[in-house]
């Protein structure tokens, strides 16, 4: 089969997802194929540990237009996300994961808008199968806290599946912070964008690579790459608890001035030492989440390292 440049680079992270890749391939090959355009699939391996790799390079053996980027070792989702678009030739770069929640039919929808002028088509999750209760609330509760707390308009229920033409792409390869929330950058670029409707579906195979507490950590990159309220509540907690302190003051003086009893003994004395040192502590944790970052920065190390690049272009 002979290479030839793409137009269309769908990008998907792998971690631990031997047994979906096959099938990965084969809905992604049918879909580009019916569009028509030439295309890759860049399969990003964030130091899976299973047999992936060794799927993904038989699946490059059989066709050339399955390329790979494999990491020295895992750098996490978004990274990966990261380093699938910088390797990307395409005119047009698709994001979608590997675990097939993203149905790869929609893409044609995508190419559509694309085709229209549109330069980011974002896919919005109108309804979410397999999910359970707690992550279907917790996810509309976050899309709608970030939309209220940052200067983004991040479009509700969406996620990291999206199409960005070569213009967005360049963007965001000038963006190189490391704490990244790849959905939020790409709205925060600009450019004309849309968004087409669709039904996420369950997990093909496997395990969610998204336990709680990676969900919890990816909210706080989104919040903190985009808002500085946290810093601010710091500051507003500050003032009100130096507004309560100057009543209490003055409500001490005006019991004791009365002969009130109320304000003797050391049990009210302690509690206001521990609520007063709890939000110091509080205050003191998110100003070290901010510095924590920029200490990141500043070290300037690389997103990512690659072990080996199998399928591109030696340019």
């Amino acid at each position: 089969m002979t290479q030839s440049r793409p137009v269309l680079s769908i990008v998907a992270p792998v971690y631990n997802e031997e047994a979906i890749l096959p099938e990965l391939y084969r809905r992604v090959a049918a879909t580009l194929d019916a569009i028509g355009e030439p295309w890759e699939l860049v399969l990003v391996n964030d130091g899976s540990y299973d047999n992936s790799l060794a799927i993904m390079k038989e699946l490059h053996a059989r066709d050339p237009r399955v390329r790979i980027v494999s990491f020295s070792r895992n750098f996490g989702h978004q990274i990966a996300i990261t380093a699938g678009t910088d390797y990307a030739q395409g005119d047009a770069v698709v994001i979608i994961d590997a675990d097939l929640q993203d149905p790869p039919g929609v893409i044609a929808e995508m190419v559509e808008k694309w085709r229209e002028g549109y330069e980011v088509v974002y896919a919005v999750r109108k309804q979410r199968k397999g999910e359970t209760w707690f992550k279907l609330v917790t996810a509309q509760l976050f899309y709608r806290l970030i939309n209220r707390i940052t200067g983004v308009d991040i479009p509700l229920d969406t996620g990291d599946f999206r199409l960005m033409d070569r213009k967005v792409v360049d963007a965001l390869r000038s963006m190189r912070e490391h704490h990244r929330f790849m959905r939020g950058l790409s709205i925060w670029v600009g450019f004309k964008q849309t968004g087409v409707e669709y039904v996420r579906e369950e997990r093909f195979a496997g395990e969610t690579k998204y336990p709680l507490s990676k969900m919890l950590r990816f909210a706080l990159d989104g919040i903190t790459s985009f808002s500085y309220l946290p810093l601010q509540l710091a500051t507003y907690m500050g003032f009100i608890i130096a507004g309560l302190s100057i009543l209490g003051i003055i409500l001490t003086v005006i019991l004791r001035l009365s002969g009130s009893q109320a304000f003797y003994g050391q049990a009210s004395t302690l509690v206001m030492v521990m609520f007063l040192g709890g939000i110091q502590l509080i205050s003191l944790g998110i100003i070290g989440e901010y510095l924590g970052r920029i200490y990141e920065e500043v070290k300037q190390r690389p997103l990512y390292i690659v072990k080996e690049a199998i399928g591109f272009d030696q340019d």
